[in-house]
């Protein structure tokens, strides 16, 4: 996706913060870091992780330095694996207008050699806020994956697909914790399942608090 139209879309569609978590990377979230500028959406930087067992979690962080940071430590963990573009498709890395910048050669749809509880306590080290990711979906989550929720959360991701009363319902492990719902978003039309924080400021700091429930912040699921 183009990072203009991104913060073109989030924009129109009323969002004003959105988290950038390529799978495994991080490369294109100064882009859209730039793009927002000087309008009213707010990037988080972040990655969305694949982890030893096949788990994807999401990494947030407040600053492109920590993000970066964790960069450098899963290219530490990834398997020395070339992309094929004609069977997984191209991984473009662009600039804040679009224009191309380079390839990431490396193949990044696989897991990087790091268990769960490991990569949860180094992106807190880091300053992040770890989030398991769609725990409802059948594949690449925690309830399917490993049949539990480990502690060390404190908060888990629903898919856009389900709502947050119906997944108490459905997967009782994930009772008691805060849910969020993200887009999950590849395709600018999967701009869906936005959550509603009520908050002082757009920061990470903030979303830990609202997720709490401290100090008058909420999470509110949009309608």
């Amino acid at each position: 996706m183009i990072p203009p139209l991104i913060v073109q879309e989030a924009l129109e569609r009323g969002i004003r913060l959105i988290a950038i978590t390529d799978h495994n990377a991080t490369g294109n979230i100064r882009a859209v870091m730039e793009a927002a500028q000087g309008t009213d959406l707010t990037v988080l930087p972040g990655m969305e992780l694949q982890t030893r067992e096949e788990v994807h979690l999401l990494c947030l962080f407040e600053t492109l330095d920590q993000a970066e940071a964790w960069q450098k430590v899963v290219d530490s963990l990834l398997p020395d694996l070339a992309n094929n573009p004609d069977f997984f498709g191209e991984q473009f890395v662009v600039d804040a207008s679009g224009e191309f910048l380079r390839r990431e050669e490396r193949l990044l749809i696989v897991s990087a050699d790091i268990g769960l509880d490991e990569a949860t306590e180094q992106v807190k080290a880091l300053g992040g806020f770890p989030i398991p990711a769609h725990v409802d979906r059948k594949a690449f989550s925690l309830i399917a994956n490993l049949g539990l929720i480990p502690p060390g959360f404190d908060a888990l991701e629903i898919s856009r697909h389900l709502k947050p009363d119906e997944a108490a319902v459905r997967f009782p492990q994930v009772r008691g914790y805060p849910l969020i719902q993200s887009g999950d978003v590849h395709r600018l039309e999967e701009f869906l399942g936005s959550c509603d924080f009520h908050m002082e400021s757009a920061t990470l700091g903030e979303v830990c608090m609202a997720l709490k429930g401290v100090e008058g912040r909420k999470l509110m699921f949009s309608s």
